[in-house]
């Protein structure tokens, strides 16, 4: 990254997103600056070397990124482009379609702004979970505009190639389809697993194993933060979930018809999951 023309980022939230972009980006010599509305998250993140606080006055960015909850990422754009932070603008938001339009109807200047989204991510959240490894080897999405100039591409996809991740492009209604089944509705599915044992006994509890454990896990994600991703990709999501209780409640009614296992709903649902996660481990 040494050869880039980015030189100066600027990381607008101090997740574990927003952190682990500006650590990756650091740990390459780039200048970042960072904000937040947390000035404890701020400070965290400073403290961790993710880079110093944005100040007034400071020289516009070559870049700016904006890793705040996907509700609010327009009016942070809007924002940023009117107060002249940057050159460039993207955004790591999981969700892509809606903002891409709000961001049209609001008025943002779409010809210096990307819609971004790394496939990565923890179940863990704050500036504490960051870490600069986080994007390596993973795809990274990029949904520009059809008026976003190529060189805007460009830089975004230099910057995610500092971070370790695979720039791919896509449009924003495919995105939001995609990632509706490979993670928001997996993330609702796991909460639902995990809702079972919220008043579960100590006897119950303490036989749990690695593999309840490891269906779970994705569960402890922050609430606030899963709903308005949710929100934004509502449709998306809906059909997915739609098509996975098919096969429970299929699944149940074989079990309470006593329908003979190996040849039934339950012997079919439990081949396609072989076949779908060999799939899975060889992507």
């Amino acid at each position: 990254m040494n050869t880039t023309t980015v030189r100066r980022v600027t990381v607008l939230g101090t997740g574990v997103i927003g952190t682990s972009i500006a650590l990756a980006l650091r740990r390459a010599g780039i200048h970042v600056a960072l904000s937040d509305q947390d000035v404890d998250s701020l400070a965290t993140a400073e403290c961790m070397g993710a880079g110093i606080a944005l100040m007034p006055g400071d020289p516009p960015a070559d870049l700016v990124v904006i890793a705040t909850p996907p509700s609010t990422v327009v009016s942070v754009l809007r924002d940023a482009q009117a107060r002249g932070l940057g050159a460039v603008y993207t955004d790591v938001a999981s969700t892509k379609a809606r903002i891409a339009a709000d961001a049209e109807l609001a008025g943002c200047d779409l010809t210096s702004y990307v819609p971004g989204h790394p496939i990565a991510g923890r179940e863990l959240s704050g500036p504490h979970a960051a870490h600069a490894d986080l994007f390596a080897g993973r795809p990274w999405a990029l949904c520009p505009h059809p008026a976003t100039s190529p060189e805007v591409v460009r830089v975004v996809a230099e910057m995610v190639a500092v971070c370790g991740g695979a720039a791919r492009l896509l449009a924003p209604d495919a995105h939001d389809r995609v990632v509706a089944a490979v993670s928001h509705a997996p993330h609702l599915v796991s909460a639902a697993l995990a809702a079972r044992f919220a008043g579960a006994d100590a006897t119950t509890l303490s036989l749990v194993g690695r593999g309840l454990q490891d269906t779970t896990r994705i569960a402890t994600g922050a609430p606030g933060l899963w709903c308005d991703i949710l929100e934004q990709n509502a449709e998306s999501v809906a059909t997915v979930l739609e098509a996975v209780v098919r096969d429970l409640t299929e699944a149940a009614s074989a079990l309470r018809r006593s329908d003979r296992v190996r040849s039934g709903a339950l012997a079919d649902l439990l081949t396609r999951g072989n076949r779908g996660r060999e799939h899975i481990v060889a992507a």
